[in-house]
């Protein structure tokens, strides 16, 4: 069975393609993407599988 770890991140809409590409780089998967505290920002949910041992 597959276990999970999750991360969320402000993503400011001027750099959404950099900041998405740089997680993505690194192995996460973006879940979803919502509204953030102001208009200037969204929030990001991203999961990656857990290295097992």
């Amino acid at each position: 069975m597959t276990k999970w770890e999750y991360v969320t991140v402000p993503v400011l809409i001027h750099a959404t393609k950099q900041i998405l590409d740089n997680w993505g780089a690194q192995g996460w998967e973006l879940v979803q993407i919502v509204p953030g505290p102001n208009p200037e920002s969204l929030v990001a949910y991203f999961k990656r599988p857990v290295e097992q041992p």
